[in-house]
């Protein structure tokens, strides 16, 4: 199973290909949380998520409208459009590839818990991280709890859990799962002689490590060294992390 967060930028164009809609499985904790957002004016969005004016109100219409979005895309694998799913470019992705990456893809996510790629899914800005105080919780951390990591368990019928989500969103279910059975990834780059993780650049390699483990049908450690995107290199694999160095 490959684990990788969601993006903030979102495209709900239409994309035509095979893939079927699905639903959430946390649909209702997820209908849950947007009623208590819809509560929320702009401003009151501004300050929770620490975004300008007009994200706080493009936000509020989004809430305000939940789940009566019509003739634009669904499905959250095509919605989402930051630098990791525009280096993994499902878009271009044939039948096949894609519907092993429906079994073998989860996305995490503040207000859905757990995506996956085929599910249908309301345009929304909300970060794991969010202190968001909702049923008794005092942030998102404490009100998904085990339930995350529960049914990842639940659909996870391999070996290794790759993980090419942040930490932010890794956090979620760190505590709840067989670290023995997760394998990191490190990317880093020469600068100036030092090798350091570049956001940007780091986030453009778990993008391109997701589409080649899901090209390559990757399911163990053999293998993920001869990832070569981006320039990078593998330089050597300890403690259930790959390490990868771009020059």
């Amino acid at each position: 199973m490959i684990l990788i967060s969601p993006a903030k930028k979102l495209n709900n164009q239409l994309v035509e290909n095979k893939l079927s809609r699905t639903k959430p499985v946390f649909l209702d904790e997820a209908n849950l949380i947007a009623s208590e957002l819809s509560k929320l004016t702009s401003n009151n969005l501004s300050e929770l998520m620490n975004v300008s004016a007009e994200i706080g109100q493009i936000n509020e219409q989004r809430y305000a409208n939940w789940g009566q979005s019509r003739d634009s895309e669904k499905r959250a694998i095509f919605q989402f459009e930051g630098d990791v799913y525009k280096y993994l470019n499902p878009l271009n992705m044939d039948d096949d590839d894609l519907q092993y990456m429906n079994t073998r893809l989860r996305i995490l996510s503040g207000i859905y818990g757990l995506l996956k790629p085929s599910d249908e899914m309301n345009p929304y800005r909300l970060e794991m991280g969010t202190k968001f105080q909702i049923n008794g919780s005092k942030n998102l951390y404490q009100f998904w709890g085990d339930k995350i990591a529960k049914q990842l368990k639940s659909e996870f019928s391999g070996t290794y859990i790759y993980n090419l989500a942040s930490d932010e969103y890794f956090l979620a279910v760190k505590q709840h799962l067989d670290l023995e059975k997760v394998l990191n990834f490190r990317f880093l780059t020469n600068k100036n002689g030092a090798l350091k993780v570049i956001s940007f650049i780091a986030k453009k390699a778990r993008g391109e490590m997701t589409r080649f483990l899901i090209k390559n049908r990757i399911e163990g450690i053999d293998g993920v060294e001869k990832f070569t995107a981006l320039g990078f290199r593998f330089s050597r694999f300890a403690d259930n992390q790959f390490e990868f160095i771009q020059d």
